[in-house]
């Protein structure tokens, strides 16, 4: 019984607990039903979508947009809005059928946006009917550039555009240095809007476009052949190709046909062609072997493995009839993400059911003028430009309306199909792998058509495969640049000169082989612009000869850089004079050399003074006899006349140093002046074409130069004589403009130095020189061997055998010398002398400071005393420095009683016995210049004091020196400085007073 009740109370307990649990569960559901009939309804979105539906590309198309939508709403499951598509087809690509399906959306689905149609020249119409109605139309697929987002504001590019292209495709060129490209493209909008980016990008690394050829969409295969064979008469064999798929499976199936799919050519796709790779055929892959194509990189993420592989999925599900299924393209990816952007847009902008306003027309003629105008379709549009998110293309952002630029794949199709070589993107331009640090700015091996080894050089030497014809000039005179021999018993001409041995020499390092034959051209003496003619009108295959560069002849054909100097200029005769000028003896130095060679003149002598000054009686006198000294010392060394005798070492090596200078100046001098007044110098009869041209002189040129025309507009027009000859131009300079001949020849450079070579004297070049650019070889326009021929002169200009050429055939350089040794002699600059002024100033000035720095330590107690006395004296005027200086002067002037001169003059008056030899002299001593006595004349300085007197003598003595001598007991003989002894000899005489007493 107690069991019993307890079993009924434990089955009690759990329903109790299982009723308490459920009880949540129902509520929340009661609660989403609830929730669920009190939500407004879902609004609808209507898209119309224009594609092929019948074919297996439309059919996957449908299959990626229904999946995206379906992707979208499954990530959203609260949105508020859905997009319903409406597919519409375009008949395989009809324009008219296009519209149509545009205009039937429009009318009566009432879309209020559109995705397609599938090309360029569909959309173009479809555009504009959208943007009537003001319904956004989405393109994944138009691609071309002619249609505008700018021009048309309700149209959306969510594809890139094919401009984009352009870039990556010059970066291709320019890896491998390929300067010239013909441009092969679709005639249809979709392939000539490309043309204006892709000349523009190629400019910018220096290459062009060399031809642009139109494939019509539906050409024949005659009409193909006919293309390719005018592609193949091109110099180039680089093709850039810009075709659909369609088109480009016929063009080199047709090329491959003609063997231009073999070793040389070089085809470069956009991609038209590696984009759509699993829509060809293996017959036509197996055509375009070798071709290097680009595609948009697609990042292969974890989402595109998801989808590409529910995709296969679903199609084989779905269609089973659509049995290749390949891999997804970028252009699947982008319509998929067109769909979430339209999806995404609406949602955010919050588009309601489609409302249109209708258009009041008084009479409606078409359905066009029924259509009406989209309310909602401004705000859509609004939301789907600033719509981003990361979709499986990549990240999805519109400027300006469309996609930006992504990186391409550079892929070399080979075998089954494409293989990855490198990328290209904006900010790196080409490597071979996208990483951050990758260094490597190169494609990696591409297998090109033909297969060979090698990169191919992109062009060829001769299309035809015959040899190349080189006209040459056939010239009467100056036959070292170019001569045409007479026919040989074999039939040829021996062609030589300069201009044939610069272009064989040429031909030689060129890097690859080249087979020319030269064909002289007889009309060339007439005109050399004939002969220039010759190459632009492809009678000759290029031009060897003396051919000058000019802008005329440059706009026609293209030339070589030059192999010869550069300019024009005019060869008169010269007139023998010998200088008879009064002032002749001031040319042979410059005005510079005069001034420096005065100012060292000048400082030599003050040096000397200065040293010598005190301890040396020839160097003292009167304020005007020592400046004359100082002067008259140093110009006295120009004839080595000085006589003064010099007792310090100091300025005797100063004056051995200026000596020597002094020796090599006068002697250039008398050397200079001696040639001026002796050697016949040649002076130009004509300096000046305005001196010509004032006197109305003949003058002459060459037959068949460029420069006839120049020389009409100078003036000279029915002035001018013709000749071929070095031996006519002397000739004619010889007799002159008034007896037949001309008074000037003018002539280009290189034909100037080749006559003044021959005769030397008599004849000068002078006036100015006319530039222009030297002789160069012709090729006709855009020639590829323009580069490398320009690059091999210069090659041959940096070894020795240009200049054995020029020696060849012009002889040694400057062989002949009496036209440079008969224009006199130069006067002499101070350059040539800067080396021997500096030796001598650093020496006198070095002697200059040893001396004064001896004098200073030397004296530097007296020199503090006499500081003293001048600075606490109370007569003198001037400052404390003032006066400190005229006592270091008054010092400085005082003979040097430790001289060996002055030491040598005190010993000769002792054995003379002069009163100052025969007792000790005392400062109570009467003076000899004071006369003591009734009959003295007291106060009278001698004659011969004055001798002793400098320009530093003072006229006053201090009272504070007559104190301190009156109180200063008298010296012994023995204790009294010979210095003093000295001075009282010009104290007194400076004073003119008497002793102290």
């Amino acid at each position: 019984m107690a069991r019993r009740l307890l079993e009924r109370s434990a089955s009690s307990s759990s329903s109790s607990l299982f009723l308490i649990l459920l009880f949540p569960l129902l509520a929340a559901a009661l609660v989403v039903v609830t929730a669920q009939r009190n939500a407004p309804p879902v609004a609808s979105v209507r898209v119309g979508v224009i594609l092929t539906a019948g074919s297996p590309i439309g059919v996957r198309r449908r299959t990626g947009l229904q999946m995206a939508a379906e992707d979208y709403y499954a990530a959203h499951p609260g949105s508020a809005t859905r997009v319903e598509l409406h597919f519409r087809d375009s008949a395989a690509g009809d324009v008219l059928a296009s519209a149509s399906a545009a205009v039937d959306l429009i009318k009566n689905v009432q879309v209020q946006a559109i995705i397609g149609p599938p090309t360029s020249a569909e959309a173009e119409f479809v555009v504009h009917v959208g943007s009537h109605s003001h319904v956004p139309v989405l393109s994944y697929s138009a691609t071309s550039p002619a249609l505008s987002p700018v021009q048309t504001p309700f149209f959306v590019r969510t594809a890139v555009n094919d401009s984009f292209q352009a870039a990556p495709v010059a970066a291709v060129l320019d890896a491998f240095s390929w300067r010239a490209a013909a441009v092969v493209y679709e005639d249809s909008p979709y392939g000539s809007g490309i043309l204006p980016s892709l000349a523009d990008a190629l400019q910018g690394v220096g290459a062009k476009i060399t031809d642009r050829t139109a494939v019509p969409a539906d050409a024949t295969d005659d009409r193909l052949d006919a293309l390719l064979y005018r592609l193949d008469a091109m110099p180039t064999r680089v093709f850039v190709v810009h075709m659909l798929y369609d088109v480009a499976g016929r063009f080199f199936r047709r090329a491959k046909m003609l063997g231009m799919m073999s070793k040389g050519y070089i085809w470069v796709a956009t991609d038209g062609v590696a984009t759509f790779m699993d829509r060809f055929s293996p017959e036509e892959v197996d055509t375009m072997q070798g071709v290097v194509s680009l595609r948009p990189y697609v990042q292969e993420t974890d989402a595109v493995k998801n989808f590409s592989a529910r995709f296969k999925a679903r199609l084989r599900r779905d269609s089973p009839a659509v049995d290749d299924v390949r891999e997804p393209t970028a252009l699947r990816f982008w319509a998929y993400d067109t769909v979430w952007a339209i999806a995404a847009a609406a949602e955010e902008a919050g588009v309601a059911s489609p409302a249109f306003q209708t258009p009041q027309t008084r009479m409606p003629l078409t359905d066009l003028d029924r259509l009406g105008v989209s309310a909602t379709g401004a705000a859509l549009l609004r939301s789907v430009l600033n719509t981003t998110f990361d979709g499986l293309a990549g990240k999805f952002r519109l400027v300006d309306g469309q996609l930006q630029p992504p990186a391409y794949e550079v892929v070399n199709i080979l075998g089954r199909g494409p293989r990855t070589v490198g990328f290209w993107t904006p900010e790196s331009g080409i490597t071979q792998d996208l990483n951050a640090g990758s260094a490597a700015r190169t494609l990696k091996q591409i297998l090109w058509p033909g297969e060979p080894r090698e990169t191919p050089k992109g062009w060829t030497v001769s299309p035809t495969g015959k040899p190349l014809r080189v006209d040459v000039p056939t010239k009467r005179g100056f036959t070292q640049f170019l001569d045409v021999g007479n026919v040989t018993l074999t039939g040829n001409r021996n062609i030589t000169g300069y201009c044939i041995d610069m272009f064989d020499e040429v031909m030689k390092i060129m890097p690859y082989p080249v087979s020319y034959e030269y064909v002289p051209y007889p009309e060339s003496s007439e005109s050399y612009e004939k002969l220039v003619d010759q190459v632009s009108t492809q009678k000759a295959d290029v031009v060897v000869g003396d051919v000058t560069i000019t802008a005329s002849r440059m706009e026609e054909v293209d030339f070589t850089m030059p192999f010869t100097e550069s300019g024009w200029s005019m060869v008169v005769a010269v007139q023998k004079e010998t200088s008879t000028s009064m002032w002749i003896f001031l040319q042979p130095l410059t005005t510079s050399l005069w001034l420096t060679s005065l100012a060292f003149f000048c400082f030599t002598g003050f040096v000397v003074w200065v040293i010598e000054h005190r301890i040396n009686d020839e160097f003292r006198g009167t304020p005007w006899q020592q400046f004359g000294l100082i002067f008259y010392f140093a110009f006295s060394t120009l004839v080595f006349s000085h006589k003064e005798k010099l007792e310090s070492n100091l300025s005797r090596f100063v004056v051995i140093i200026w000596v020597f200078v002094v020796l090599i100046l006068t002697s250039s001098y008398t050397a200079s002046l001696t040639s001026m007044l002796t050697v016949q110098k040649l002076q130009p009869t004509v300096t000046d074409v305005r001196e010509l041209l004032r006197r109305g002189d003949y003058i002459g040129y060459q037959e068949g130069t460029f420069i006839v025309p120049l020389l009409e507009k100078m003036g000279f027009e029915g002035r001018m004589r013709s000749y071929s000859t070095a031996d006519q131009y002397a000739d004619a300079l010889s007799k002159g403009s008034a007896n037949g001949g001309v008074a000037a020849i003018f002539d280009e450079i290189p034909y100037l130095k080749l006559f003044l070579s021959q005769y030397c004297d008599g004849f000068t070049m002078v006036g100015p020189i006319y530039k222009t650019d030297g002789f160069g070889f012709v090729f006709p326009r855009g020639s590829p061997m323009v580069a490398d021929v320009s690059r091999a002169i210069l090659t041959l200009a940096e070894t020795e055998k240009m200049a054995q050429i020029e020696k060849k055939w012009f002889g040694e350089p400057g062989a002949c010398q009496s036209q440079g040794s008969a224009v006199g002699s130069s006067n002499l600059s101070f350059r040539s002398f800067g080396g021997l002024f500096l030796i001598t100033g650093v020496v006198s000035t070095a002697m200059l400071l040893i001396y004064l720095a001896t004098f200073f330590y030397r004296e530097r107690e007296k020199l503090r005393a006499a500081e003293a006395a001048a600075i606490s004296g109370a007569s003198g005027s001037g400052s404390p420095s003032i006066r400190r200086l005229r006592a270091w002067a008054r010092h400085y002037d005082q003979r040097d009683p430790k001289s060996r001169t002055f030491k040598r003059s005190i010993d000769e008056s002792v054995r003379n016995g002069s009163e100052y030899g025969n007792r000790t002299p005392r400062w109570g001593d009467e003076s000899p210049f004071n006369g003591a006595g009734a009959g003295g004349d007291a106060g009278r300085i001698p004659e011969d004091a004055v001798v002793g007197m400098s320009p530093f003598s003072v006229s006053v003595s201090t009272s504070s020196e007559r104190n301190n001598n009156a109180v200063s007991p008298p010296p012994t003989p023995g204790d009294m400085p010979a210095s003093e002894f000295d001075g009282s000899f010009e104290r007194g005489a400076v004073a003119g007073t008497s002793q102290p007493r």
